[in-house]
């Protein structure tokens, strides 16, 4: 397809986006950010990582999301009893039979929500990574495939870190996009106190199918990049690794222990291709990089002592990425 078929074709598929947004906003007032953020995962299947205070309406989102579309949706509260089994299944003993039949976890949803995922030890942590990453699970001797599409979206509460089990930055890496949740504006919280002072209960309707889903993917991967695009997300991430060889960003050489992988990379050209899908268009811009390039280099780039000392974190530094690094 050449680009002007496929922004006619993005043009026409696109448009059930909207209804989407319009039907999630009955429900979540304000957090077109993240709701924006989660659209852009379940389009270049990635999965995402929240992180945010109590009550900005992380988990209320996943789940008014799933209900938009036709597919099993599972919460998952982590904590610091949870087993392996817990989340992928086990085998149950049948004593007429005298086999052992397979009884499937929560794992085995389309969206699986793993609520305040450090609260978890390193096993259960590594049972969900293992699923995110092959998109199966093993239960006894044999693997079973997970429903496609299949998301996880995790969250965290960046306070109160006692008893938790924080994410190793390589486990973190496997997570497409990080997100930090802000609070609403004032204007926002006051429809949000109306609303809920009468806490009616607010139907929202399924307007999409997994398998619609599964179709628009393939047309995210259409998308038209131009080479210049593919060189500014080489810079940005290369900017991490190797500070010293662009111009104004010397001082990062210092700062940076380890920049971020070929994940982030893939990550930034799959996630601007489906950025560019909810703004109906066919081809990405350096914009469609801005807007994503934050959410996948926060969390993969790994901070010098010297950085920590000095109260530098990841958010000064990816935004001075994006300020120095020239635009095509």
């Amino acid at each position: 397809m050449n680009i002007e078929e496929i922004n006619l074709k993005v043009l026409e598929k696109s448009k059930i986006i909207d209804d989407i947004l319009s039907e999630v906003g009955k429900v979540i007032v304000g957090q077109e950010y993240m709701i924006r953020r989660m659209l852009i995962g379940l389009l270049s299947n990635g999965h995402i990582l929240l992180e945010g205070v109590p009550g900005l309406a992380k988990t209320l989102a996943v789940s008014t999301l799933a209900s938009t579309i036709k597919a099993d949706f599972k919460r998952i509260q982590f904590t610091p009893d949870l087993l392996p089994a817990d989340l992928v299944g086990t085998l149950i003993y049948n004593q007429k039979s005298g086999e052992f039949t397979p009884k499937k976890g929560p794992l085995f949803a389309n969206f699986v929500l793993a609520d305040e995922i450090n609260r978890a030890p390193a096993k259960v942590q590594s049972a969900l990574l293992e699923s995110m990453q092959e998109k199966q699970v093993t239960i006894g001797d044999t693997s079973y495939k997970l429903p496609e599409p299949f998301l996880v979206m995790a969250t965290q509460n960046p306070i109160e870190q006692e008893g938790t089990y924080p994410l190793p930055e390589a486990q973190v890496d496997r997570f497409m996009l990080k997100l930090q949740v802000k609070y609403p504006t004032r204007e926002e919280e006051k429809v949000i106190l109306n609303r809920m002072i009468r806490d009616d209960k607010i139907q929202v309707s399924p307007i999409i199918t997994p398998d619609q889903i599964i179709a628009m993917r393939e047309l995210v991967k259409d998308i038209y990049m131009e080479p210049k695009i593919q060189e500014y997300i080489l810079d940005l991430v290369f900017a991490t690794r190797e500070p010293e060889k662009f111009r104004n960003l010397k001082d990062l050489k210092n700062l940076i222990d380890c920049g971020a992988s070929p994940r982030a990379t893939i990550a930034l050209a799959r996630a601007a291709k489906a950025n560019a899908f909810l703004e109906h268009r066919g081809y990405v811009t350096p914009d469609d990089i801005k807007t994503v390039g934050k959410d996948i280099l926060r969390h993969r780039i790994i901070l010098t002592y010297e950085a920590e000392a000095e109260q530098i974190d990841q958010e000064v530094i990816v935004t001075k990425l994006f300020d120095e690094i020239e635009v095509p």
